[in-house]
């Protein structure tokens, strides 16, 4: 360890403008009354979506035997969720969220998010409030909006929601140089290979992304679009090739979301992962329909500063922490 790694890895410049950033945020939402709540990082309950892995934490108490497991906050969605069925209205968020096994150029396990919810909002009416929230911190951002399928049959010439997975595969094989064995890929991981590896990084300016296949809803509901195809009601805004946020019209059904739950943990096939049985009982109760979204706040600060990588907006990223 060398003697100066103590030292902040961000200058003055950086910090004034993440203070900047987080004080337009919260006027933008004064000005659009939506109410500031504050939620626990520390849950007994996981995120259960297999692509997210949580980090662990245990609480001792002079009156238990055994430590309890709990869990570091992925996201705060299953708690402002449930402040949202105790009739909460419109909320947002800002704090800090925590990924295990995230550790890259656009990525640290601990970084600042925001999120923020709609009753009474589709996904394409909280596209227009994402595109005015970023407009307000970068006005030389001006996204337009591409369906999931016009990308790939634009990008790739095929189909998302017809496509076999032996196409995928061999589409990918042709783009990409793969050194892994790819012989168990499903159709959804092929598809996440090629949007990600393929056309992203050719997505040149800022762009709303719509109408993903339903088995990548996540939490988003599931309808027929105005094509007669069945997709997810989710978007994802990506700037420059970097995502910058992902926003559903959230599913409401409990018995949809249980199905989803036992779906996501047989896939991870971990013990002490649970699914959140509180988000369940506030399913039961009754969520108002509602649009949500969750913006990652450092990497807009990566696009004002046109960094190339999370650690040059983060004060003391992992490396340092």
């Amino acid at each position: 360890m060398s003697a100066d790694e103590w030292w902040p890895l961000t200058n003055k410049d950086v910090l004034h403008a993440r203070a900047k950033l987080l004080q337009d945020i919260r006027q933008f939402f004064l000005d659009a009354d939506i109410l500031e709540v504050e939620t626990p990082i520390i849950s007994r309950y996981s995120n259960t979506d297999p692509q997210l892995e949580p980090f662990r934490v245990a609480y001792v108490s002079s009156e238990q035997a055994q430590a309890e497991a709990r869990f570091l906050q992925t996201s705060p969605e299953f708690a402002m969720k449930r402040l949202l069925a105790a009739g909460s209205g419109p909320i947002y968020q800002i704090c800090k969220v925590f990924r295990n096994a995230e550790l890259g150029r656009r990525h640290n396990p601990e970084f600042s998010m925001l999120e923020w919810y709609r009753p009474g909002f589709d996904e394409h009416q909280l596209m227009d409030e994402v595109e005015a929230l970023i407009k307000s911190v970068l006005p030389q951002i001006s996204p337009h909006r591409c369906s999931y399928q016009q990308l790939f049959l634009s990008h790739l010439d095929i189909d998302p929601f017809t496509a076999m997975p032996e196409e995928l595969g061999e589409l990918a094989r042709r783009k990409l140089d793969l050194s892994f064995q790819d012989q168990e890929l499903n159709s959804d991981a092929w598809l996440d290979l090629l949007f990600s590896h393929v056309i992203e990084p050719q997505l040149s300016g800022a762009v709303f992304v719509y109408d993903y296949p339903p088995s990548q809803a996540a939490l988003a509901e599931v309808e027929t679009n105005s094509a007669g195809l069945r997709v997810a009601r989710r978007f994802e805004l990506i700037i420059e090739g970097m995502e910058i946020a992902n926003g559903y019209r959230e599913l409401r059904d409990p018995q949809e979301q249980r199905r989803r739950f036992e779906q996501d943990l047989e896939k991870t096939g971990e013990a002490g992962r649970l699914a959140d049985t509180y988000l369940l009982d506030a399913l039961e109760y009754g969520l108002p329909a509602c649009a949500g979204v969750a913006l990652g706040l450092d990497r807009l600060l990566m696009l004002q500063f046109e960094a190339s990588s999370i650690e040059e907006v983060l004060s003391f990223p992992f490396t340092r922490a």
